[in-house]
């Protein structure tokens, strides 16, 4: 057994919950597959099999653990830290690209050929694509079947399984228990459910300064589209094939994720975007380890230990937040944001209180007026020549493209300087290494800390904190200490 192997089954010895999503174990004498905190039996080592995801064990033949549930812990951090054709392909499958496309349809959104991507899959996370997302298929279908009344022929179709038949057989083989046996065991333990509402349970590492994460998009709120209530936040949600709305809150280990969706085929993408908007796939054990190490942010990683970077739910929105938000405060932007909102956004068919609207849509702005907004006359040019890149597919602001090529796609367009293209770099592109030396409020910070605040300078400094600069720069954000521990 060699050195990773034998750090691995150190970790199911310690049942270590750190290392939930990272990789599982089979276990050969059963036939049943774990995340690697699962308080069963530890396995001897001969008969401990190691896969780097749960499609890979299925495809070995390996039934999900019945007591830790493997198929439900967070996804792999190592997708959002390698942004290379794999973590790429990881990114669509989760969002139901294969189900909604095939696998001809992920390998153009990739820009390989099908053959190309299968073989790289297999030989980097243990399956191909038809099997990573069959194993995203069942567990779509297993949240459907305890979380719904639905059918089980309506949550065959919401699952993306091609027939009923082929829904029953991939549950037993990958549960080891009927749809009914699912949906019965799950009557036992929970709350009667509310129809066209799916409330979840969205795991993460600890720590997890989610509520940090909340206020950042409550302060950020657009009228129309999103909205903050107590420790909650809601939002509209424009999916591949319907509408939806989300409220995301807090809880004590997972954030609790209520779903109204107009159709249940778009599952899978919508638990994809709210993970990527929280961060919730983070290590931050290993960020925060790092950061700490300096002693310049050690106060602020002590502070909020487990902070994230919020990401997106729609990168072509974080890109128009980047450009309408260049040199004014976050309350000048929101006013902008809520009157594009409101002359050029989808009305949702069902409005939930404040939420009455879909964020614009790219072609929706290209052909729009916007003269009315309050914005300089080179900036709504520069939306617009946004709108038509992402529009026409030239842009791809959701995590399909490679980072450093679509970042240089976006620097042609005038009015997109460094500051702009690394926000959303940062926060559409899922980029954990993001640091904007030019940022008045990083300035701010460097300066309240008795430091150099100069851009050549404050880069300098940050190369330390690599491959974490992005969560450098949200602790800088939310602004230092004072000496009774609060933040100025």
């Amino acid at each position: 057994m060699d050195g990773d192997l034998e750090q691995r089954y150190r970790a199911i010895q310690s049942r270590d919950p750190r290392f939930d999503g990272w990789f599982f174990v089979g276990v050969a004498t059963t036939g049943i597959y774990c995340r690697p905190s699962c308080p069963a039996m530890t396995p001897q080592r001969r008969h401990a099999r190691f896969f780097p995801t749960s499609g890979a064990a299925h495809r070995a033949g390996f039934r999900a653990c019945k007591r830790c549930q493997p198929d439900a812990t967070p996804g792999s951090p190592e997708w959002n830290l390698r942004a290379d054709l794999v973590g790429r392909a990881m990114g669509l499958i989760a969002d139901g690209v294969v189900d909604r496309d095939g696998v001809e349809g992920l390998a153009r959104r990739l820009g390989y050929s099908a053959r190309h991507v299968h073989r790289l899959l297999t030989a980097e996370v243990g399956a191909g694509p038809t099997a990573l997302a069959r194993a995203q298929r069942a567990q779509t279908a297993r949240t459907l079947v305890e979380r719904t009344e639905l059918p089980f022929a309506r949550v065959a179709l919401a699952a993306g399984f091609a027939s009923v038949r082929q829904f029953n057989e991939t549950v037993r083989a990958v549960f080891a228990a009927t749809p009914t046996a699912l949906r019965t065991a799950a009557r036992r333990r929970q709350e009667p459910t509310t129809p066209g509402v799916l409330t979840l349970r969205l795991p993460y590492r600890a720590p997890s300064a989610s509520g940090e994460t909340i206020a950042f998009l409550v302060d950020r709120a657009i009228e129309g589209v999103e909205r903050g209530e107590g420790a909650s936040y809601r939002r509209s949600l424009d999916l591949p094939r319907a509408e939806g709305v989300v409220e995301l809150t807090p809880a004590e280990g997972h954030v609790r994720c209520r779903l109204r969706l107009a159709d249940f085929s778009d599952l899978s993408a919508a638990v994809r975007r709210c993970r990527r908007l929280l961060d919730l796939d983070a290590d931050p054990v290993a960020t925060d380890r790092h950061l700490a190490a300096d002693p310049l942010l050690a106060p602020l990683v002590a502070g909020v230990p487990g902070r994230r970077v919020p990401g997106a739910v729609d990168g072509w929105e974080i890109a128009v937040r980047a450009v309408v938000g260049q040199q004014i405060s976050v309350r000048a932007a929101r006013t902008i944001l809520a009157r594009l909102v409101a002359a050029h956004g989808h009305p949702l068919a069902t409005p939930e209180g404040n939420l009455t609207h879909q964020f614009p849509r790219p072609e929706a702005v290209e052909q729009a007026d916007l003269a009315q907004l309050g914005l300089p006359h080179a900036r709504r040019e520069t939306l617009r020549l946004l709108a038509v890149e992402v529009a026409r597919g030239a842009l791809d602001l959701d995590g399909a493209a490679d980072r450093e090529e679509t970042v240089a796609r976006l620097r042609t367009l005038p009015g997109v300087g460094p500051w702009t293209a690394g926000y959303i770099r940062m926060r559409a592109l899922a980029d954990p290494d993001v640091f904007l030396p030019t940022d008045a409020a990083v300035r701010r910070a460097l300066r309240r800390l008795g430091q150099s605040d100069g851009p050549q300078a404050s880069a300098e400094r940050a190369r330390r904190w690599r491959p974490w600069r992005s969560y450098a720069l949200m602790h800088l954000w939310a602004g230092p200490l004072d000496t009774n521990g609060a933040r100025s």
